[in-house]
């Protein structure tokens, strides 16, 4: 029977891959706690299992007394002979009990014991083997679909892909195979959650990793990347090799390593774009295919103002605003579209808005040539320019300064009013300028017609 003990101790440790000292432990700490359901105010018990013969052994603490009033807790000096020699009054000595005798409760209840904590074990042990897994990819076999979250069997777990992180239009079945990355684990009163992700920047990242060497090997480094999960994601890369061309390594011969990812991602549309760090070639590379003009870099906003061709702008945009929003996120900046028409226009229009001060009443020739001297020939320099720039011109306190501005913004102010009142009685259009930041999430509005 002993034997039997230790051999059923055995399968539970290879069934749950626990190691054989704790699930004894376990035992023996299960046993201790049936104990002292029955011996109710005894808490010095102790138990211990022969790791070679299978044997268990069991024990109680017990003072000696003459007169025995708590039978759990004292004996006589009679009582303690039987098992030691030579006893005094008042000491503690162990006796030992039969498991045995604790009831079928209290055997119950060990049992329950056992089972609890054998299940917290196993349950840590996959904790802590998934916790570490974090950020790698894992393959597993759809449980079921439960209120759009996938339940995905992964052997000794169970993984989660929340609605959130799943590929638009994707369906997955109970019995189909799913590839996801590990982007959490949660402890639950169930169990670890394994928190999956298909939908992620991470996940295209690392199916990169997988399918193109140089990527796992470091040559080659993905810089950024911007996505949209089913419907079109860009990828920027950069190759620490010369001799290796960092964007034909990725889409691989025939396109063939890119295409692998294509399928797995459901057909979603990949731009793989070189990355620089000059900011104006990363923004142009970025917008592909599109072909660019030219663009004016506002540094200090970190914004770029793109001018393409007229027949590319819907290009350039993309369907409601898709390539010009990855392309922000992707780079980090801030990109306003333009046409090539629609920004001569502006450019025209911001001509025309100029104001000499040679033509303002309002400051005088004095003024004025101290102004001129300094290189400020319009009411908008005097703007660009500012109060503290104003008064570093001699002469020019900070009343003159305020003053000045006010002149020149007033001055502004009226000849646009002039140049808007002539355009709305030609019925000339205003230019379209298309924003897009590196934060947008919608599409705006004003792009349906693309």
């Amino acid at each position: 029977m002993q034997y039997d003990i230790l051999e059923a101790l055995s399968q539970i440790s290879r069934d749950k891959n626990l190691e054989m000292d704790y699930v004894l432990e376990t035992v023996e700490s299960a046993l201790v706690a049936a104990a002292k359901k029955k011996y109710i105010t005894n808490e010095s018990i102790r138990a211990e299992i022969d790791r070679m013969s299978g044997e268990i052994k069991m024990w109680m603490t017990k003072k000696i007394v003459e007169n025995v009033i708590d039978p759990y807790t004292e004996a006589t000096i009679a009582q303690a002979e039987e098992h030691y020699e030579d006893v005094e009054i008042g000491q503690e000595l162990d006796f030992p009990i039969d498991f045995m005798e604790f009831g079928r409760n209290a055997i119950a209840s060990a049992k329950q014991i056992l089972i609890q904590k054998v299940r917290e074990a196993e349950r840590e042990q996959i904790y802590e083997e998934y916790i570490k897994k974090v950020g790698e990819l894992i393959t597993g076999v759809v449980q079921q679909v439960d209120k759009g979250n996938i339940v995905v069997n992964l052997g000794r777990a169970e993984g989660i892909v929340p609605l959130k992180e799943q590929i638009k239009k994707e369906k997955f079945r109970q019995g189909d195979r799913i590839k996801a990355l590990i982007y959490d684990v949660q402890k639950s009163n169930r169990g670890p959650q394994i928190m999956l992700t298909r939908g992620s920047a991470d996940f295209l990242r690392k199916l990169f990793s997988q399918e193109v060497p140089e990527i796992a090997e470091k040559i080659i480094e993905i810089k950024a990347i911007s996505r949209e999960p089913g419907e079109r994601s860009k990828i920027a890369v950069y190759s620490n090799d010369d001799r290796i061309d960092a964007v034909g390594a990725c889409v691989g011969v025939k396109g063939v390593r890119v295409q692998n990812i294509v399928r797995e991602l459901n057909n979603e549309r990949i731009d793989i774009v070189p990355w620089s760090g000059e900011p104006m070639i990363f923004v142009t590379k970025s917008l592909a295919p599109a072909k660019i003009v030219h663009v004016d870099i506002f540094q200090e906003d970190k914004k770029m103002l793109v001018i393409v061709a007229d027949d590319k702008l819907s290009l350039a945009i993309g369907k409601a605003g898709q390539n010009a929003r990855l392309a922000a996120k992707l780079t980090g900046w801030k990109i306003n579209i333009m046409s090539e028409t629609e920004y001569n226009a502006l450019r025209q229009t911001e001509e025309m808005e100029k104001v000499d001060i040679e033509s303002i009443v309002d400051i005088t020739e004095k003024l004025r040539a101290k102004l001129l001297s300094s290189g400020i020939e319009t009411a908008q320099d005097i703007i660009r320019k500012g109060k503290e720039k104003l008064q570093e011109i001699e002469g020019i306190g900070e009343r003159t300064a305020e003053r000045l501005i006010e002149i020149a913004e007033k001055a502004i102010s009226d000849k646009i009013a002039e140049i808007q009142k002539a355009a709305l009685e030609s019925g000339a259009d205003k230019p379209v300028e298309y924003e897009f930041s590196p934060t947008d999430s919608e599409t705006s509005p004003r792009l349906e017609e693309f």
